[in-house]
């Protein structure tokens, strides 16, 4: 399809699990393509500028023009082109001034340019220039963001899949509402950083992602990110609503059903159909009210007779059982308490006794607690 616009030449990322042994110092040519050049990144000599240039913990440390010019002759011989390919805002956003950035990017096309292999071509002169040493077939998508090289900076967990599918389910939506203002903030909720900065990743990945996140924490973006989506989505449902409700007015209801929502051709359509209000005719159908005869019945209320038969809560006759509680009879129980019997058993006489005469001799015992006397009884 690129081809077919007329390119002649397209940029892709020297990734190492496309290249396999091959080397990004070469022009390739997609597969399936005839015309199109493939032109890779050298993504170890670019994101040496990239992302290393003002890391003083890397080796390299500090980076010169002389210095990096060395390994880009150090390339002579073992390809044909070396493509440094990086971010515009590598220079004064990830690169600040007070780095040297600028100062070694006016000093670096001098230093290489003191090889006499070396001279500086754009993308256009290099297709022109070179033919593809081989086919490459590339089905996967691919980036330049982190190790794999892949779609997983933007992609690679649930909260990327669920927001970047959230946003995704509006298109009908949006596209049907008609409005230049809600398709403009539709398409700035796709913008690839949204979904970056939801990134989980961690070691060397995880510290460019930190590094680029105005956010504390990948949770935090995705919650921000869905509170506005929703925000959004209210706004959408409430031009619908407004659409919905001025439509019986517009004259011009029928080029509201072009390439948006060809059911609103047939829409139109019901309308017509008002001839279904003619039939009000079965309104005249009330004579069916006046049935009210059955209204008549209400001879059956006259039934009362029934409620006569309160004669049974008469039996409050139940009331009289708690003539039950005078049984309070238990309570000279207490005689439970003449069991001190007990207490002669210590005397070690009592040994002697029959269990079945103990009992019996107690009872002298009982008239004495009847009667006050607490006298000593006698055990024979």
């Amino acid at each position: 399809a690129i081809q077919d616009l007329g390119y002649t030449a397209i940029l892709a990322e020297g990734a190492d699990h496309v290249l396999g042994w091959r080397n990004p110092n070469y022009v390739y040519q997609p597969a399936g393509c005839h015309k199109l050049k493939l032109l890779l990144k050298n993504y170890r000599l670019s994101d040496d500028i990239a992302f290393r240039f003002s890391n003083h913990d890397w080796s390299e440390f500090p980076l010169t023009a002389e210095k990096f010019a060395q390994w880009i002759h150090k390339t002579n011989g073992s390809g044909e082109v070396t493509n440094l390919f990086m971010d515009y805002e590598t220079f004064g956003e990830h690169q600040w001034e007070e780095t040297g950035i600028f100062a070694f990017m006016k000093a670096l096309p001098a230093a290489i340019l003191t090889h006499p292999d070396f001279r500086f071509r754009t993308p256009s002169e290099v297709a022109a220039a070179h033919s593809p040493v081989a086919q490459l077939d590339i089905p996967q998508f691919m980036s330049w963001a982190d190790v794999e090289r892949d779609l997983t900076a933007w992609l690679g967990n649930d909260m990327q899949k669920d927001a970047i599918e959230s946003v995704y389910r509006l298109e009908r939506k949006v596209r049907a509402s008609g409005n230049p203002d809600l398709m403009k903030v539709w398409r700035q909720l796709q913008t690839s950083d949204h979904f970056y900065y939801m990134c989980t990743k961690w070691f060397a990945d995880g510290d460019v992602h930190k590094y680029f996140n105005p956010y504390g924490t990948p949770y935090d973006a995705y919650i921000n990110y869905m509170n506005v989506l929703a925000d959004f989505e209210q706004s959408l449902g409430k031009t619908e609503k407004t659409e919905l409700a001025s439509v019986p007015e517009s004259p011009a209801l029928p080029k509201a059903a072009d390439p948006v929502n060809p059911l609103a051709k047939t829409k139109p359509v019901a309308p017509a159909k008002p001839v279904v209000a003619a039939k009000p005719v079965v309104a005249a159908k009330p004579v069916a009210a006046a049935k009210p005869v059955v209204a008549a019945k209400p001879v059956a209320p006259a039934k009362p007779v029934a409620p006569a038969k309160p004669v049974a809560p008469a039996k409050p006759v139940v009331v009289a059982k708690p003539v039950a509680p005078a049984k309070p009879v238990l309570k000279t129980k207490p005689v439970a308490k003449v069991k001190t019997v007990t207490r002669v058993k210590a005397a070690g006489k009592a040994k002697k006794v029959a269990p079945g005469k103990s009992a019996a001799k107690a009872k002298p015992a009982e008239k004495a607690k009847a009667t006050g006397k607490a006298g000593r009884p006698k055990v024979r």
